[in-house]
């Protein structure tokens, strides 16, 4: 089976045919999905969606892009919301470094930094959001006193294989996504031939980045089995081998608590 482990569901690019998305997903055997979220507005839409469909799962969280105005009260609302059985992880959570210094770095990492600590405290997983940021981003979940046991995923992983390596070695995941699948993308081929199998997942990012030979078109949950085609083929081994171990891998640390299997 299939299993998207990052799709924005609760974006206003799916909110005219939801239920389409879903049953297109369904059919190409996307067992469950994932939505991550980026303020506590879509927390609480991700968190109803997950309510309303039985394979649609939340994570709860600040994003680095939208974090500028985070107060208190906004902290305490994604750790009541993360009490949810259907939340799954703390996330999108991270840095990103790709605008000016918007917002500006050092209040980026604060809202990181207590956003691992509140994920230690409720022993969840984070899903990481990193973009031109990796230095910072490394020296953060090295040194921040979230679950190591819970551990997490740097997702659309962008960096080198010798960021991989330390993230490799911290016990994260590296999520890996439409870029795969770009004729001009060498890095990220690069690493996923070079990182364990059991270390990999595949998402979409929807409704953004569709992978070949979707690009141009609005990204969808049922597009993750050609990301998880691109990974057999740079990894050079059976389809199945891949479906198999990367739910194993959703599995292993998104671990539902709801009751299903």
């Amino acid at each position: 089976m299939l299993i998207d482990t990052h799709c924005h569901l609760d974006d206003a690019a799916f909110q005219d045919d939801l239920d389409a998305v879903i049953a297109r997903a369904q059919s190409q055997g996307v067992a469950w999905i994932l939505d991550p979220s980026t303020t506590v507005a879509t927390s609480e839409r991700a968190l109803s969606l997950a309510h309303q469909y039985d394979c649609v799962y939340a994570a709860v969280g600040l994003h680095p892009e939208d974090c500028a105005d985070a107060e208190p009260e906004d902290f305490a609302r994604i750790a009541e919301l993360a009490a949810d059985p259907k939340v799954l992880a703390i996330g999108e959570i991270g840095l990103d470094y790709h605008w000016d210094d918007n917002p500006p770095k050092a209040h980026q990492k604060d809202v990181f930094a207590r956003q691992l600590e509140m994920a230690g405290e409720l022993n969840l997983p984070v899903i990481i959001h990193d973009r031109d940021a990796h230095g910072d981003a490394v020296d953060l979940v090295k040194s921040k006193s979230f679950s190591r046991d819970a551990g997490g995923v740097f997702h659309c992983y962008s960096g080198s294989v010798e960021t991989a390596k330390i993230l490799l070695d911290l016990g994260f995941y590296l999520g890996f996504d439409g870029p795969i699948t770009f004729k001009n993308n060498k890095k990220s081929p690069e690493v996923v031939a070079y990182a364990p199998l059991d270390r990999l997942l595949i998402e979409t990012d929807s409704p953004y980045m569709a992978p070949v030979p979707h690009r141009g078109k609005r990204n969808e949950p049922a597009f993750v089995s050609d990301i998880a085609a691109k990974m057999a083929e740079i990894k050079n081994l059976p389809l199945e081998k891949i479906l198999e171990t990367t739910q194993a891998n959703a599995e292993a640390l998104f671990k539902r608590k709801d009751g299903d299997a």
